[in-house]
């Protein structure tokens, strides 16, 4: 038998025909579902999960004589990946809420678990990065179960609506945090 062949041809025949072949579009296409992945995304949110949530007081209402409160905490995020063009996840974010609306003269207290979705796409950038775009959350689509604690908060509750303000307060203070350059600069994959 021959040195020719003993050896088996390793060259770029051989390993195409073994592998297959693939097209540099398909490869990127297979390398960002590999660096996007359901688990990676998941490990990336749930480093906020456990963390406090603490803010307030803050005014509210005519004249800012109202203060509000809010204390909780962030859970464990699930993830769903979304049938689209781009590696997309819709992200719930659970998050148990304390809130006091002190009216000066009694302070009304309200226990809320809130599912807070997110959509995180990723879209390709210059220099081979990845940047993970967050669509924040509109206040309809924040789901909340809200408890009054005590005969007047209920009647509060009622009266102003708090369950939409809450809603609102969420988006707005999800889209503020998103914006933040420490955050940003979290969803850059280099």
């Amino acid at each position: 038998m021959s040195a020719r062949e003993e050896i088996p041809d390793e060259g770029p025949d051989r390993e195409a025909g073994e592998y297959g072949a693939i097209s540099y579009e398909q490869w990127g296409v297979d390398f960002f579902s590999e660096a996007v992945s359901e688990q990676r995304i998941l490990g990336a949110v749930n480093t906020i999960a456990g963390q406090p949530i603490d803010f307030g007081p803050i005014g509210v209402g005519p004249g800012r004589i109202a203060k509000v409160r809010a204390y909780g905490e962030i859970g464990a995020a699930s993830a769903t990946r979304q049938a689209a063009d781009h590696i997309s996840y819709r992200v719930e974010l659970p998050v148990s809420l304390t809130f006091e609306v002190d009216l000066q003269v009694e302070t009304h207290r309200f226990e809320a678990d809130l599912l807070v979705p997110l959509t995180l796409t990723a879209v390709a950038r210059p220099g081979v990065r990845i940047f993970i775009e967050a669509t924040p959350p509109r206040g309809e689509e924040i789901q909340v179960d809200l408890e009054a604690k005590g005969l007047r908060a209920s009647v509060l509750q009622r009266v102003v609506g708090v369950e939409a303000e809450l809603r609102r307060f969420v988006a707005r203070y999800v889209r503020h945090e998103l914006e933040k350059p420490h955050v940003r600069e979290a969803r850059l994959i280099d």
